[in-house]
């Protein structure tokens, strides 16, 4: 039997991969780059959690409140910073720190939904959010050191979750 691929985490993931390499690769010049990228991949990523909860709606008949409060927050703060960049560059830290670790909680309360299925990827999605929720504490009580290593920071956090997300497209 084929293995399906599931098409929204694959992008997801591969754009996360993609922001990672680029916040690695000049960190101090792009911060407005950074910005719009956070605000692109957060309606994206809110847009992927909307179909994926329709999905798992219809296929387990659940209606996850969580995954659904999830995906309109993340398309609210990227319809947000694409019309408000100067305010994303001030508030970045904070913006990251508030979103890895809103974002590694719901994904969290959702995980479970892994546990009979995949229980590798179950583990390794606990291990990934857990790290998520450490690195937004870094952020949200280190801003001033936070906005130094920010770009380094957040390449961190993109890369970890789209690796997470490619293997969970598969």
């Amino acid at each position: 039997m084929k293995a399906k691929i599931n098409w929204d985490y694959l992008v997801v993931g591969i754009l996360f991969i993609v922001t990672s390499l680029i916040s690695f690769s000049n960190p101090a010049s792009n911060l407005v780059a950074l910005v719009y990228g956070f605000a692109i991949l957060a309606i994206v990523k809110g847009i992927s959690e909307l179909v994926f909860r329709r999905k798992l709606d219809s296929f387990t008949g659940s209606k996850n409140m969580y995954i659904l409060v999830l995906g309109i927050l993340d398309i609210l703060l990227g319809v947000f910073l694409l019309f408000n960049a100067n305010v994303g560059i001030v508030a970045l830290p904070y913006l990251f720190a508030i979103w890895f670790i809103l974002d590694s909680i719901f994904e969290l309360a959702v995980s479970s939904v892994y546990r009979t299925n995949a229980t590798s990827y179950y583990w390794f999605d606990i291990v990934m959010n857990i790290l998520g929720i450490i690195l937004g504490v870094i952020l949200l009580f280190n801003p001033v050191s936070s906005a130094l290593t920010l770009a380094f920071l957040v390449g961190t956090y993109f890369m970890v979750s789209g690796i997470s997300y490619l293997a969970a497209a598969f």
